[in-house]
């Protein structure tokens, strides 16, 4: 038996290859494995061109009206057979992975669609962004095996939840168990006076629910959001130096001042990290950049390529 062969093509089948200046990055979408070789420092010829991970905003449409909101209110969505190419270049050229948001991404009348695309036709990782009420359990049947990562948003439990988006409590834990029965997810939590005193409950719950990732989101100061103030930061500071459950914490990039983090990829920062596609087909530095470059005919890769440019 030739063991070389026959790990080389494991590799080529399940894992993805992406080549930067932290070295050698192996992905398995489906398990959520990573593997960083960075002993080796690929020439920079080799290097891939896009973001590690790219977020789309599908829509702009939501059907809640939460207090921190950030997102754009204007109506807008992007067309289905760009997006579909925006994927195919951006899996060409070495992002792992792709995060469909909004607004509210199960408002995206082509949803199943994309997902399915993604997965058949990339090798990209599908995640999505969502306040999960609308994932039905018909919706969720078919983004069986299309759909590898969910995200939740869950601001605060109980009451503090129900006063922020408006939804029974109740119905979201229902509909975080019928997420996890066909993918793995994770918890968002935007962090703000209000919902910093639930952050041991919610925690707790996440880890109960059989969460892989808790994200510390602090609130942004743009859009309906006014930021998270200082006493709030300082406790939240103290909360994630005394953490000691078994949900791995995850922070926003813009939150992670003052907070102790470890990043694997410490050499590849900015736009070889991240990238952000607003509903307008507008590619940013992140989301809450209100500037960036329209994708136009020439594809989303010369938009990076101009955005690269401007500081």
């Amino acid at each position: 038996m030739n063991t070389t062969n026959n790990f080389s093509n494991i590799i080529n089948s399940r894992l993805k290859l992406r080549a930067g200046p932290a070295g050698l990055h192996f992905f398995n979408r489906t398990t959520g494995l990573n593997i960083l070789v960075d002993e080796i420092t690929p020439p920079t010829s080799s290097w891939s061109a896009a973001p590690r991970h790219v977020s789309i905003a599908l829509t702009n449409a939501c059907d809640l009206e939460c207090s921190h909101c950030y997102a754009h209110k204007h109506p807008s969505i992007l067309d289905f057979n760009r997006l579909m190419s925006w994927l195919a270049d951006l899996d060409a050229n070495g992002c792992i992975g792709v995060g469909f948001g909004g607004g509210e991404p199960t408002l995206y009348p082509q949803l199943i669609e994309l997902c399915s695309y993604a997965t058949r036709k990339t090798n990209l990782a599908v995640t999505m962004t969502t306040h999960a009420h609308r994932l039905s359990d018909q919706l969720l049947n078919e983004l069986v095996g299309n759909l590898h990562f969910v995200r939740v948003s869950m601001d605060g439990v109980g009451t503090t939840y129900e006063s922020i988006r408006c939804r029974p409590f109740d119905a979201l834990l229902e509909r975080i168990t019928a997420i996890e029965r066909i993918a793995r997810f994770g918890i968002n939590f935007v962090v703000n006076s209000k919902t910093a005193r639930d952050l041991d409950s919610a925690v707790h719950l996440a880890a109960d629910l059989g969460a892989s990732e808790f994200l510390l989101l602090p609130e942004e100061s743009l859009g309906r959001g006014g930021g998270i103030d200082n006493e709030t930061s300082i406790t939240l500071q103290k909360w994630v130096n005394g953490y000691r459950g078994s949900v791995p914490l995850a922070v926003s990039e813009g939150g992670a001042e003052g907070l102790p983090t470890c990043d694997p990829f410490i050499a590849e920062t900015g736009l070889a990290a991240f990238a952000h596609i607003d509903a307008s087909g507008i590619i940013k530095r992140t989301s809450f950049n209100e500037s960036g470059i329209i994708i136009r005919e020439n594809g989303v890769m010369a938009a990076l390529d101009k955005l690269k440019t401007i500081k």
